[in-house]
């Protein structure tokens, strides 16, 4: 496939510098990326990168634009798409360029194994040792790759891609296009015990998990169902690879988890919530809509929505890079508190000679 610049331009809405003729066959990193192909940039923090690019265009925001007129790095020969959202138009072309695979074909593998009374939409794919336990519905066009399972009274959305060895549970409910990665545990026990006797009972765990449409949640992920009511991750939301959802935790609408976060059971997130990587969230708290934890944060307490928050334990950002600041300066403090020391100590042996003690009765 190849398209000219001018025809990318007229199909992002962007506005073309350059030589709208030149033919663009693929699309590159703008590191790496060769005559002929398409490529990007987003910050404009990064504009020295486009003299030095071989690339034959390059999307560009207006602010970049500027940037590289001004300093004089605009590169010979290369075409410019001016665009607004710079990160989206490369989004668009980089699907144009490579398609998504086309869907597997309808029909149920004969190395497939389905329970009984289980309901089927039309056009749905069930791969090679899959098996679909009893009661089971899977909607309109849903695809189960190699080796899944789905449990009982699980029930799956239109249009649902569930990765190889992919496991969701029974009495699970997921929406229309939930796209699950492989290995991923969906309706897995809460972690609930009671201690009884110096011994550990476990508690039964017998909630579900609801899952909204357009949720996609990355590899190697676990979602604990919920010990009574259900486990809830809204409509738009995306999560990483290596995540833990403990049980009863609820998940707003469009937010961000990155991998390696954990949560645990009965939190509740807000909408439009980002989690960077490797944040830790305790039970039992909030988080407000809006609101951002950075990476490798300890999260004890509700965070107000909004708001941004960091630090083990983690603290509105202005507050915490107070701290950063402090134990950055740590070093030199101590070294003035040793001094202060030794002078204290001076001082002391001084006045020791030269008070008399008082006189005994």
């Amino acid at each position: 496939m190849t398209r000219t610049v001018a025809e990318l331009a007229a199909l992002l809405g962007a506005r073309v510098e350059g030589d709208g003729g030149t033919v663009i066959e693929g699309v590159a990193p703008i590191d790496t990326a060769s005559p002929g192909e398409l490529t990007f940039l987003a910050n404009p923090r990064y504009t020295d990168r486009v003299k030095d690019t071989r690339a034959s265009a390059v999307i560009i925001s207006s602010a970049a634009d500027t940037a590289l007129h001004e300093r004089d790095l605009v590169p010979p020969g290369v075409a410019l798409l001016v665009h607004d959202d710079p990160y989206y138009a490369f989004l668009r072309v980089l699907t144009l360029f490579h398609p998504a695979p086309p869907a597997p074909p309808p029909g149920i593998d004969p190395r497939a194994t389905v329970g009984k009374r289980v309901q089927l939409g039309d056009g749905v794919h069930v791969g090679t040792h899959c098996v679909i336990d009893d009661d089971a519905v899977l909607g309109k066009g849903t695809v189960m790759l190699a080796g899944s399972f789905v449990g009982a009274k699980t029930v799956l959305g239109p249009e649902c891609l569930i990765g190889p060895n992919t496991t969701v549970l029974r009495e699970c409910t997921l929406g229309a296009r939930v796209r699950i990665h492989p290995g991923t545990v969906i309706g897995s026990d809460g972690f609930g015990y009671a201690p009884v006797g110096g011994k550990h009972e476990k508690i039964p765990q017998v909630g579900g998990v609801t899952i909204g449409d357009d949720v996609e949640i990355g590899a190697g992920c676990t979602v604990d169902r919920a010990t009574m009511g259900q486990t809830t991750i809204g409509s738009g939301t995306k999560i990483d690879n290596l995540v833990q959802i403990a049980h009863n935790v609820q998940i707003g609408e469009d937010c961000i988890i990155i991998a390696q976060t954990a949560i645990a059971g009965s939190t509740k997130l807000g909408d439009h919530v980002t989690l960077a990587g490797q944040v830790g969230i305790v039970g039992h708290i909030e988080i407000g809509s809006g609101a951002t934890v950075g990476a490798q944060s300890g999260v004890g307490k509700s965070i107000p929505p909004g708001t941004i928050w960091l630090g083990t334990p983690a603290h509105d950002i202005g507050h915490q890079r107070r701290i950063y600041a402090a134990i950055s300066s740590l070093p030199d403090h101590v070294k003035t508190i040793r001094a202060l020391e030794k002078r204290i100590a001076a001082l002391e042996e001084q006045l020791a000679v030269h008070i008399v003690p008082p006189a005994q009765s």
